[in-house]
This record gives structure tokens, sequence and C-alpha cells, in this order.
């Protein structure tokens, strides 16, 4: 029974990663598709600060589902890696997209400061986990 679920896991995860390939490949085509209607609106080849916060976050948006195709392949296909090294990878990714194409007019201050703390915690949580790794490499 733990053989057919193991075998069921892994047809699972190799569906995802390529769903997640597919997506990846479409969100890229839009970036470009994006990019490329931006360049061609008059005024030719200038692009207004709404155009680039669009395209800064649709690219950092294929760069999270990059993120997430490799944490995919190195949670589950490659043994012995830190999972959570990925996910905080990954978290790290998310709220600095957020932060680049955050729209200070229209935010209130309550969401800056909650924005700053997962920041900071973060931050903090990535520190102590490559501290870590460092401690315990000193080990072997």
């Amino acid at each position: 029974m733990l053989k057919l679920f193991k075998q069921y896991e892994k047809l699972m995860i190799q569906l995802l990663m390529a769903m997640m390939s597919i997506a990846i490949g479409l969100a890229t085509l839009d970036l470009g598709w994006v990019i490329f209607q931006d360049v061609m609106a008059p005024p030719v080849p200038l692009l207004d600060a709404d155009q680039l916060l669009d395209i800064f976050g649709l690219f950092m948006l294929v760069i999270i589902g990059i993120e997430l195709l490799e944490t995919i392949m190195k949670t589950y296909l490659v043994k012995g890696e830190p999972h959570f090294e990925v996910v905080l990878s990954v978290a790290i990714i998310a709220i600095a997209r957020k932060v680049i194409i955050l729209d200070l007019k229209k935010i209130d201050s309550l969401s800056l400061f909650g924005i700053a703390a997962i920041i900071l915690s973060l931050t903090v949580g990535y520190y102590f986990m490559k501290r870590s790794h460092t401690e315990e490499g000193n080990k072997s």
C-alpha cells in the first residue's frame, strides 16, 4: 500500500511540474507580449511608470513560478535538500514582488508596517537558517 502511495505521489509531482512549466511558459509569453505592446504604443520607445510597474510585476511573477518549480523539484525529487530554505527563498521573492508593484498612493500605513514585519521576519529566519547550516558544516 505504501509503495502504491509513493507511486501516486510521484505521478502527482510530475503532473504538477508539467503544469507549472506550462504556466511559466505562458506567463513568459504574456510578459513578452506586454513589453511588445508597451514599447510599440506611442511614444514608441518610451515607457511610463505604470507600464514599468506592470512589466516588473509580470517579471517577478515568472521568477516566482520558476522558484516554485525548483521548490517542487528540490523538495520531492532530490533527497537531502533542506525544504525550508527553498520555501523561505520563494517567500522572500514573493514579498519583493509585492513591494516592487506596490502603489504607495493607495496603501495605508498599517499595511506598510505589516509588509515591513513580514520582510523582517523572513530576513531574520533566513539569516538564522543560513547560520545553522554554516555551523553544521563546521562541525563535520
